[in-house]
């Protein structure tokens, strides 16, 4: 199984085991540390040092991690999972295997990543089923957006777009 075929290692701030608020249905949501985005009023400023939260070996992680049938999926939240894309890209395969869906938040945009020519944060992007791409923006804040903070922040729904050659966005009605 691929979560034991390696021993990257991956820097958390936190682990919630059952959220609800951060994709559809019941999820475990891993918060990567690190983040270069520094959005102004951040839900998470503390994920933001390189330095900080704890070490976790990925294969050791991944099997203390649930796998219920109750988890409809992972989210890769942050700080950003593209400043460790190795490791996430590791996850979301591990997560796609168990027959869950994998959502991440990053502050880059779908352009951003796409332009960048970073062959780890594509295969990221490509490992996700949906990606809330592009910073918070204080200024665009809407409480009542789903699964995102800001009116600028997409839900994209990545194999379609990639399929496509366009932005597709993820429909609300699959929730």
């Amino acid at each position: 199984m691929l979560e034991e075929k390696t021993s990257l290692n991956v820097r958390l701030s936190g682990i919630v085991n059952e959220s609800v608020s951060d994709g559809p249905g019941l999820r475990t949501v891993l918060f990567f540390q690190g983040c270069k985005h520094h959005c102004p009023n951040c839900h998470n400023p503390q994920t933001w040092d390189f330095q900080g939260g704890c070490e976790y070996a990925v294969a050791e992680l991944l099997r203390q991690l649930p796998d219920t049938p109750l988890i409809k999926g992972v989210t890769l939240s942050g700080g950003d999972p593209f400043f460790q894309p190795l490791a996430a890209i590791q996850i979301a395969h591990a997560f796609h295997q168990r027959g869950k869906d994998v959502w991440a938040y990053t502050g880059f945009t779908w352009n951003n990543l796409l332009e960048k020519k970073d062959t780890a944060m594509y295969e990221l992007a490509k490992s996700c089923d949906v990606l809330v791409d592009g910073p918070f923006i204080l200024a665009q804040r809407c409480l009542d957006l789903p699964f995102r903070g800001s009116t600028n922040q997409r839900l994209i729904w990545v194999k379609e777009s990639l399929k496509q050659g366009r932005i597709v966005e993820w429909p609300l009605s699959s929730r």
